[in-house]
């Protein structure tokens, strides 16, 4: 899979990993599991932090199309003996509105040449190969790390004396390997239904509805493909997955779906609370819980009203 107008990614990939690798050696054993583990979930996060940029113009972009998600209706409904009409007038909508349908696809682009890249660095650390600026020490660092026993480097299918090769066992090999690919199984799932779910609420008469369902129970099954990679690049898909889980879930719970009147007007929704805000409530003092008491009404006096002088004095006027 190396591809060579990507050699430069290789490079700045595997550049990265020097990089983590030597800051977590200063205080770790550089050729322990825990090392590596970590600087692989390390080199993820920064990886997604750099595309995040993306996710939030996805999300932008999904969220209009949220907004526009009665017009379509109605479209669909009007023009529904006219496919290509209807096509045209729905995507004369988003485009006014600055929606792109497409825009869910950019985190995952975005991600292909990272993943091909990870695949290359951690398949040649496998190989023993020194290429893309690491050193003969640092490959061999990898070669003998084990993540609960199992070898970094090592596959679902390596034979037995593949795995012996870097010192470990090829029961205790595939039962790691087995759990990490049910893991990322799992949260592929979970993943794809939380997405597939906030779709089909802000449209349900959508035509893809029951393609979109049919992917959320098959794009699980992807997951097994990973079996003939390397296990430190299943770490790499498993952090990713959770990260897009909970990066989701974040987005989703501080952008509740509009809601909309019978007019198709939006009702505005009341901001959630943020957890500052729940701890402020909970640890309030009962003192702090009792309305203020209402102002005390104001007192007024009532003046004597000015008599004349003749009132004041008993005389009479003359």
């Amino acid at each position: 899979m190396e591809l060579s107008w990507l050699s430069w990614l290789y490079e700045a990939v595997a550049h990265v990993i020097i990089w983590i690798h030597q800051g977590y050696s200063t205080f770790l054993n550089p050729d322990s599991g825990l090392t590596w583990a970590l600087t692989i979930i390390t080199l993820t996060v920064f990886m997604r932090v750099l595309i995040f940029p993306l996710f939030l113009k996805q999300m932008r972009s999904s969220r209009k199309m949220q907004e526009l998600a009665p017009k379509v209706a109605e479209l669909r409904k009007r023009y529904k003996n006219d496919k290509q009409r209807m096509n045209q007038e729905v995507m004369a909508v988003y485009q006014g509105a600055g929606a792109n349908p497409l825009g869910g696809c950019l985190p995952v682009v975005a991600q292909f040449p990272i993943f091909i890249s990870m695949f290359t660095v951690l398949r040649a650390m496998a190989d023993g190969r020194p290429v893309y600026g690491m050193t003969q020490q640092l490959v061999d660092s990898a070669r003998s790390a084990h993540i609960f026993g199992a070898p970094l480097p090592a596959s679902f299918w390596m034979s037995q004396a593949q795995v012996e090769g870097f010192g470990a066992t090829v029961v205790t090999t595939k039962i790691v390997l087995g759990v990490f690919v049910a893991i990322s199984s799992l949260t592929t799932f979970l993943t794809v239904r939380q997405s597939v779910t906030r779709s089909m609420a802000q449209m349900p008469d959508n035509p893809m509805a029951q393609q979109q369902k049919i992917l959320m129970y098959i794009s699980p099954l992807f997951a097994f493909f990973s079996l003939n990679f390397p296990l430190g690049l299943i770490m790499y898909w498993v952090t990713t997955n959770l990260w897009t889980l909970g990066q989701q879930h974040w987005f989703y719970s501080r952008h509740p779906m509009p809601q909309f009147d019978a007019k198709g007007n939006p009702v505005p929704i009341e901001p959630k609370t943020g957890l500052l805000a729940k701890f402020r409530k909970t640890t309030a003092t009962p003192e702090e819980d009792v309305p203020p008491a209402p102002p005390e009404p104001k007192i007024i006096r009532q003046q004597p009203s000015r008599q004349s002088r003749s009132k004041r004095t008993g005389s009479k006027k003359s």
